[in-house]
């Protein structure tokens, strides 16, 4: 892993060169690492604090996701009417930013927090959707005919035989789904939300805090890698026989 340690050290050695040299006048755009990780330690607890006001968003809207777009995805991926009524909508559908659905979202529903679980539960939706229906459509026809021999079908089908075979393409889809979330989730924040990691940058960037700022997206950032992580570690874990 030490490829990793030297492509960190570089880019902090060209941020402090940048930041050196560069001319910025009074108020620096771009603060050094030092300035900004002495700004990162005094902020840890509002950003605690913002972590856990943005999960509240996050995992609500993730989690719905991820069970909707498993369920709905096995069922359309089996499915031939399904597939053909469905198909073409989710093509049409899909492709749409979920930004676009930001500021309308938040003038129809009730509460910020509401709108912005909705945004995310449409961005993760489709990535997951189209892989758990990808997997499904792609379980070899010999299992199949297997488990018709043997009796099995409907709900216990989808169970035992399409489900364990399609999660590989639906942690897949999951992973993208969870980093969309957050791109959503910070994006959401800054338009309308009193507390969270997105609302933390903007506060901090609307009064030239660019030290706290600049903190507040590399947390931001450690934040998701973290996520992504834990997630790599359950599928790893789930995927046992897949090397």
């Amino acid at each position: 892993r030490y490829e990793a340690y030297l492509v960190a050290g570089a880019l902090l050695t060209l941020w402090q060169l940048a930041a050196s040299f560069l001319p910025q006048g009074g108020n620096p755009l771009l603060p050094a690492p030092l300035v900004t990780g002495k700004a990162l330690w005094a902020s840890m607890p509002e950003l605690l604090k913002g972590t856990y006001y943005s999960f509240l968003i996050l995992v609500p809207g993730y989690l719905a996701a991820v069970g909707t777009g498993i369920a709905v995805g096995l069922l359309v991926g089996t499915t031939g009417w399904l597939d053909r009524a469905f198909t073409p909508f989710a093509r049409v559908a899909s492709p749409i930013p979920p930004t676009v659905y930001i500021p309308y979202a938040i003038a129809v529903l009730p509460t910020f927090r509401v709108s912005a679980i909705f945004v995310i539960f449409v961005g993760a939706f489709w990535p997951v959707f189209l892989n758990a229906a990808a997997g499904a459509a792609s379980l070899e026809r010999r299992y199949r005919d297997n488990a018709r021999i043997l009796g099995i079908g409907g709900f216990e089908y989808l169970r035992k035989i399409v489900f364990p075979a399609a999660l590989p393409h639906i942690f897949s889809g999951m992973a993208v789904g969870l980093a969309l979330s957050f791109i959503l989730l910070t994006v959401a924040e800054l338009f309308g939300a009193n507390a969270g990691l997105g609302r933390f940058v903007q506060y901090y960037a609307d009064f030239a805090d660019y030290p706290r700022m600049v903190a507040g997206i590399l947390y931001t950032g450690l934040v998701t890698f973290l996520s992504m992580g834990a997630l790599d570690r359950v599928k790893r874990r789930a995927l046992f026989w897949v090397r």
